[in-house]
């Protein structure tokens, strides 16, 4: 059932989009993009406002704003990523590179508003990962910034290649 509701369900409108897509755009001008590279040249990249981003970010499982990983995280995010870096990462962890015109107070799950989400789970080896219908990362007890940013960084660049929930 969930299948043909997916696929065939709205195959005649995926069909119908697809075909006014590529009369806008020829085929073999996107077909060098993945789809996340795609949503990112269609949707365009916003600045990313870091510090309402922070202030709209919930924390469980014994993380808060003070605790030293998600210091880390908030480092490496403002210092060492860039903007598109923090698109990606936004997009690793809600589905989507887009900002809501709102801001992030305004982020939307797959059941309603859903504000992003830093939860404490996994090994400090283990990679970060992303439960993108509850825009949250699962982020592991790192030991150092280092290891944090390094962990963090393979996760949204090479995402396509891990499971996202």
């Amino acid at each position: 059932m969930v299948r043909w509701r997916v696929e065939r369900g709205v195959s005649q409108q995926s069909q119908s989009l697809l075909k006014g897509f590529n009369e806008v755009i020829e085929p073999r001008l996107t077909a060098v993009f993945d789809a996340r590279e795609l949503e990112l040249v269609i949707a365009g990249t916003a600045e990313i406002d870091v510090n309402d981003w922070r202030k709209n970010t919930e924390y469980r499982s014994g993380y808060h704003d003070g605790h030293p990983v998600i210091q880390w995280f908030w480092a490496a995010i403002e210092h060492r990523f860039d903007n598109e870096q923090r698109l990606r990462l936004l997009q690793f962890v809600t589905g989507t590179s887009s900002i809501p015109y709102e801001g992030f107070a305004a982020l939307r799950g797959s059941n309603g508003p859903r504000k992003f989400c830093i939860e404490k789970l996994g090994k400090p080896t283990s990679l970060p990962r992303a439960h993108t219908c509850f825009n949250r990362l699962d982020l592991p007890p790192y030991t150092s910034f280092e290891n944090l940013y390094e962990k963090l960084l393979l996760a949204v660049e090479e995402s396509s290649t891990f499971g996202i929930e």
